[in-house]
């Protein structure tokens, strides 16, 4: 059994100092000892694999304790929170938060939370669905086109209407670059048509 100590801020204008200390006070009050600290440097933005976090839960044993200084430490989202807590859960592995007083482990009590969680982060989704398609709607109502832009349509449309001409230009060694400035397009656009067109 490890007691795990999780620091995260998340820009290198904040320090780890003072969740360093709010979390040692904490241990010197239970009587336990901290084996060992994770810190990182990093916004919760970032793919949990990318985080010291992810590796910690790769490696995580039976009866371990991650203490933090708050759940929000964990992760940005309800979602994210309520995956690293199943992980953990999962793995028979407490989670301890001090600004909130949790203490997640395998007992009933646990497993009615991270139902509670899991409820939580279900509404969530929900609620995102429900606000990203409203906001479609609102912007379709307003009568603006979604997708790629228009003028990412006209280009190939345009490339689409000289295929021909291209072909002959290339036939004859013209190179894309000089092709593209005869069809008033980026060289990479070029390249990428004659790929697809599998010249």
């Amino acid at each position: 059994m490890a007691i795990i100590g999780y620091i995260r801020v998340s820009s290198n204008k904040q320090s780890c100092e003072h969740q360093k200390h709010e979390l040692t006070q904490f241990a010197a009050q239970q009587n336990i000892n901290i084996d060992q600290w994770v810190e990182e440097t990093i916004s919760s933005r970032k793919p949990l694999k990318k985080r010291k976090l992810g590796e910690l839960l790769e490696t995580i044993q039976p009866n371990d304790i991650l203490i933090a200084a708050e759940i929000s430490r964990l992760g940005r989202s309800l979602l994210e929170v309520m995956h690293i807590l199943e992980i953990c859960l999962n793995n028979n592995c407490q989670v301890w938060t001090l600004k909130e007083h949790y203490r997640l482990g395998n007992d009933i009590q646990s497993k009615v939370m991270a139902f509670a969680f899991g409820l939580s982060a279900e509404i969530e989704r929900n609620l995102i669905s429900q606000r990203t398609k409203a906001s479609l709607d609102n912007i379709r109502a307003k009568g603006k086109r979604l997708g790629r832009p228009v003028s990412a349509q006209s280009k190939k449309l345009k490339l689409a209407k000289n295929k021909k001409r291209i072909r002959k230009l290339l036939d004859a060694g013209i190179s894309k670059y000089k092709i593209a400035k005869l069809m008033e397009v980026q060289p990479m656009t070029i390249t990428r048509f004659v790929s697809r067109m599998g010249w």
